[in-house]
């Protein structure tokens, strides 16, 4: 029904502010024409009804033309032009084709109702689009304009773009943080939902990374730039989100080259209809009667259905992923990730935090409380993670001791002195190297172990491990109910026995450890040659290439590496894995919906046409054949967006 539709795309939405702003204006006067052409059609047919005196054969062809300039000029006008650049077998060519022949055979009441159902029907696909773009617009209201940038000494407001790597920007309370960078202040709270779509407060220190699209609920906090504008991941995220429109699908761009091919062939039929039955009816013959079959055959034959129902499902399915926390780069991988039927995905950073954390603090002959504070302070000295998950767990504020004579030992751990303790913290290889024994059990443990010894004598163990993040078990659970999802992979660069156990306790059906990116590329290539349609989910550049062999890449978008979400077909915004069925789900439900509308759209012409050709359907029939027919198509296209999954 518009230009984009016309073209079998939704690919044609602005996302500017201007339209923004202006949308509301706009859709409220194009609601004008339709409303008084209505009411106009509706006084004509009921004054040709009840057979008003005054409403002669000549009145009510200037009152029904009069309507049919006002709502359908601006098609005709679209048809000329399309027919002056050759484009002759287009939507707009026929109906004008169409309604023009119901003028010369006195139907004026039918030919204005083609006309203004086709206009109404537009303003629905409008509509539709709208509450579709709703959740992918919400992204794009992110993006700041102006920045404080501190330059010696003083606050200058500048655009964001303008701002050099390296320039130090301050966020007020309230104030989303305009670029990427290092924070410089000693703590901060963020609202991190614009990029993550989680809304609890992310507590950052002086170091952590922030990123552009966070909004800054402490005070007033500076920040270390580390990348331009253009380079940030809310940047690169609403890039996506854009292009994500017009990428088009299979069943698209098959119904858009169907739509070609059709057309012509409903249009020389219709002319056959006209004149093949001369040759074989003789006398019997009524021109009138064929040709009013003919405009009739022509106004059903419109593909607006098809056209326009079609890109808008797959829109839905787009802006219904949005709302989830999901963004698929294009309607091709909805219909892509309807037929994965394997899932694999790397353990850290996607099924668990990627973040360590002390699991068990284990003493012996020391308080425990004793034993941590002294570890703490020496891992104090390390920017190792594991060093900072103690340091984080111990949570000292005033540190009985200080230490002394710190000594980080490259592959083994830390030793130095606090206090009048002599501590040793590393892994068993430190404890070997300075001769000091230890419980043997310790070596079969699967989990990441920091051995203490205090004073050259065994003093315990702490137990780190990277957590799971809370809805793992949800996501491996909401997979395995997926009726096509035939295995569920988990491969991953850590031990074996750490792997195993992640496995079990999510029941993930087959495990692979202690691989390099080399060795999951091997693994998803055999899956591949087995006949598997293969998703893999990963958040690291190691997971990159990975994601790029899978027939449907996806990453998790929220802190994930620039590479795995530049080369992913999908981003889980969210960090969450359980939105993995959710993607799927989409998909499903989207390629249901578009179906219905083929079966739909294609069952009531076929059998309309039939009728039409039989001289058994009026060109009222006709017009509920086409635009109600496309009407049906856009309110089911639209179900998509109102669905909870």
């Amino acid at each position: 029904m518009s230009d984009s539709c016309e073209e079998g795309s939704a690919c044609a939405v602005d996302f500017s502010k201007e339209n923004e702003e202006n949308a509301p204006f706009t859709i409220k006067k194009e609601y004008i024409k339709p409303v008084m052409g209505l009411i106009l059609l509706l006084i004509g047919i009921a004054f040709d009804y009840f057979d008003i005196a005054f409403f002669s054969r000549d009145i009510s062809l200037i009152w029904f033309g009069t309507i049919y300039l006002l709502i359908g000029g601006p098609i005709v006008v679209k048809a000329l032009k399309l027919i002056l650049k050759g484009n002759f077998y287009n939507e707009f060519v026929l109906m004008s084709l169409a309604t023009i022949g119901a003028f010369l055979i006195s139907a004026y009441a039918e030919g204005v109702a083609v006309m203004l159902f086709y206009v109404i029907g537009e303003l629905f696909q409008e509509a539709a689009v709208a509450k579709a773009k709703r959740s992918i617009e919400a992204l794009l209201k992110v993006q700041v304009e102006e920045v404080t940038v501190l330059e010696n000494g003083n606050q200058i407001v500048k655009h964001p773009s303008e701002v050099k790597i390296g320039q130090i920007i301050q966020a007020k309370s309230g104030q989303k943080i305009a670029l990427d960078g290092i924070l410089l202040s000693d703590i901060a709270t963020l609202n991190t939902a614009a990029l993550t779509g989680e809304s609890v407060p992310d507590d950052k220190k002086k170091g952590d990374t922030v990123l552009a699209g966070m909004v800054n609920i402490s005070n007033i906090i500076e920040i270390k730039t580390t990348r331009d504008y253009a380079d940030t991941k809310l940047s690169k995220i609403l890039k996506l989100v854009q292009e994500a429109v017009g990428r088009k699908a299979k069943t698209q761009l098959l119904i858009s080259r169907l739509a070609g091919i059709y057309t012509p062939i409903v249009f020389w039929l219709a002319i056959a209809l006209v004149v093949i039955p001369y040759f074989y009816l003789g006398d019997a013959y009524l021109f009138q009667d064929w040709f009013q079959r003919a405009l009739i055959f022509l106004v059903i034959s419109c593909p607006c259905a098809l056209v326009i129902s079609i890109p808008l499902g797959y829109f839905g399915g787009i802006g219904a992923g949005s709302k989830n926390g999901i963004l698929f780069k294009g309607s091709n991988f909805l219909d892509l990730i309807t037929k994965v039927d394997t899932v694999v995905m790397d353990k850290t950073g996607t099924l668990t935090k990627g973040v360590f954390e002390v699991q068990e603090v284990v003493s012996v002959a020391i308080d425990k409380s004793v034993l941590v504070e002294l570890v703490a302070i020496l891992e104090k000295h390390s920017t190792h993670p594991i060093a900072d998950a103690i340091v984080k767990y111990a949570n000292i504020v005033s540190p009985n001791y200080e230490a002394s004579d710190v000594e980080e030992i490259p592959g083994y751990g830390m030793k130095g002195k606090v206090g009048e303790y002599s501590v040793l913290a590393g892994n068993i290889k430190l404890l070997e190297k300075f001769n000091i024994s230890f419980d043997e059990a310790l070596r079969e443990n699967t989990e990441t172990i920091v051995v203490i010894a205090i004073d050259n004598r065994f003093a315990g163990y702490i137990t780190i491990a990277d957590t799971l993040k809370e809805d793992a078990h949800v996501a491996i659970s909401a997979l395995h109910e997926i009726s096509q999802i035939k295995e569920v992979v988990m491969l991953s660069g850590d031990k074996q026995l750490v792997v195993d156990k992640v496995a079990k306790q999510l029941g993930i059906d087959k495990a692979i450890g202690g691989l390099l990116p080399e060795g999951k590329i091997r693994e998803v290539e055999k899956l591949k040659s087995e006949g598997r349609i293969v998703a893999f989910i990963g958040d690291g550049i190691n997971d990159a290439p990975v994601i790029t062999l899978s027939d449907v890449g996806l990453a998790m978008g929220g802190l994930g590496s620039d590479a795995a979400i530049e080369t992913a077909d999908v981003i889980i915004q969210t960090d969450q894995p359980s939105k993995i069925a959710t993607a799927i789900k989409i998909g499903r439900e989207t390629n249901k919906i578009i179906w219905q509308n083929i079966t739909l759209a294609l069952g009531v012409k076929v059998i309309v046409l039939i009728f039409g050709a039989m001289g058994m359907a009026t060109m009222w029939e006709a017009v509920i054949a086409d635009v109600g027919v496309a009407l049906l198509a856009i309110l089911n296209a639209v179900r998509i967006q109102k669905m909870t999954f």
